[in-house]
C-alpha cells in the first residue's frame, strides 16, 4: 500500500565542476557567478569582468584546490549528496528521490522537466542550504517556478532551527567529542554573505544565529564556549563579520589552543569545508600555536537522513510537523 502516490523528493545542492580542472571549473563558476541571485551587478558591467579577469585568474587557482579534496568516485559534494539521495530513497520508498544541482550536473532544470514529464504530481524539493538566503533557496524557488506549472509543488525554504536537525549536529558534534575529547571552543563557521545583502533584507544572519544557537543550547554549552564566524569571502566589498580567519586569529590570541570548527551551513562536505577550514584555515590556527579539529558535515548519517525524510514527509502532507517533530 502507498503512503503517497507519483510524489517526488528533489534534494538540490549547489553545484560543483565535473573535474579539478582550469576549463571544468571555469564552466562551473560562470554558470553560478552568472546568476543575478549570486551576484547582483548588472550584466553589462559584471560580464565582460568575470569572464575577462574573474574566469581566468581562478580558474586555475580553485582547480588546484579542488585537486587537494577530489575523491575517488569524485566531487565531495557531488559523491555525498549522491550518497544522502540514497539515504533519502531508503527511508521514502514509494516516492522517487533524486538529487539535483542548481549548477553543473545533474541539472536541476532537466531534473524538473523530467519528473514533470514523467506525470509525477505532488513534488517537494528540498535546497540542501538549512538556512534561507536569497542568494541560494530563492534561486532555486526562481528555475522551480520556472519549470513546475501544473505540479503539485511545495518547497522546504528553511529548516534553520527544525528540531530533528538541530539534533543531528548536535550528536555528531558530541560524538566527535566523545571520541576525540573536547576542544577549548567550539566555532560554528557558515558561508558568507556580502554585508549589502543582508542589509537590504537578506534573514541569513539571524537564520545562522538561530542555528548554531539551538545547536549550543542543543549540547549545554554556555555563551563563552562557543561563537559563530562567516567563511569563503571574497572581492573587496564588506562581508558579514567577524571572518571565520579573524576569529580564529581572535580565539589564538585568548589563548585557545585546540579549537574544533563545525560548519552546519553545509549539508555535505565539499571545498569549502574540507579545503579551506579543514586544511587551510587548520593550518593558520597551527602558525599561531592551535590545533583546529574540523568536524565533519553530517552528510549521510543516519540522524541528518531520518531528519529530512520527516522534514519531506511533513512537506507532503504525510507526517508529523511543528518545532518540536522529530
Amino acid at each position: 500500500m502507498h503512503e503517497i502516490a507519483d510524489t517526488a523528493l528533489v534534494a538540490v545542492n549547489l553545484g560543483t565542476p565535473e573535474a579539478p580542472t582550469a576549463p571544468a571549473v571555469r564552466r562551473y563558476l560562470a554558470e553560478f557567478l552568472g546568476d543575478p541571485r549570486v551576484v547582483s551587478i548588472p550584466p553589462l558591467l559584471w560580464k565582460p569582468l568575470l569572464h575577462g579577469l574573474i574566469l581566468p585568474l581562478r580558474g586555475p587557482r580553485s582547480a588546484a584546490n579542488y585537486a587537494k579534496v577530489w575523491m575517488e568516485e569524485g566531487s565531495p559534494l557531488l559523491v555525498h549528496t549522491l550518497r544522502l539521495a540514497s539515504a533519502l530513497q531508503s527511508r521514502l520508498p514509494d516516492w522517487r528521490v533524486l538529487p539535483a544541482m542548481r549548477y553543473g550536473q545533474p541539472a536541476l532544470r532537466a531534473t524538473l522537466r523530467e519528473l514533470r514529464a514523467s506525470g509525477v504530481r505532488r513534488l517537494v524539493v528540498l535546497p540542501l542550504y538549512p538556512q534561507y538566503s536569497t542568494t541560494t533557496t530563492a534561486s532555486v524557488a526562481d528555475l522551480v517556478a520556472e519549470e513546475t506549472g501544473g505540479m503539485d509543488v511545495t518547497l522546504i525554504e528553511d529548516y534553520s532551527t527544525d528540531a530533528g536537525w538541530v539534533g543531528a549536529v548536535a550528536d555528531s558534534v558530541a560524538r566527535f567529542r566523545d571520541a576525540h575529547g573536547e576542544g577549548d571552543h567550539l566555532l560554528f563557521s557558515f558561508h558568507g554573505l556580502p554585508q549589502r545583502v543582508a542589509d537590504a533584507g537578506d534573514p541569513y544572519p539571524q537564520r545562522c544565529q538561530g542555528s548554531a544557537g539551538a545547536v549550543a543550547a542543543a549540547l549545554g554549552l554556555e555563551p563563552a564556549r562557543w561563537s559563530l564566524s562567516y567563511q569563503s569571502r571574497f572581492g573587496r566589498e564588506r562581508w558579514l563579520e567577524p571572518a571565520t580567519q579573524d576569529e580564529l586569529d581572535r580565539l589564538a590570541d585568548a589563548g585557545v589552543r585546540r579549537l574544533d570548527v563545525v560548519c552546519p551551513g553545509f549539508a555535505v562536505d565539499c571545498i569549502e569545508t574540507l579545503e579551506e577550514v579543514a586544511l587551510g584555515l587548520a593550518e593558520r590556527f597551527a602558525a599561531r600555536g592551535g590545533s583546529l579539529r574540523y568536524i565533519p558535515c553530517l552528510n549521510d548519517a543516519d540522524g541528518h537522513a531520518d531528519a529530512l525524510a520527516r522534514l519531506a514527509r511533513c512537506a507532503a502532507g504525510s507526517g508529523k510537523c511543528g518545532p518540536d517533530a522529530r
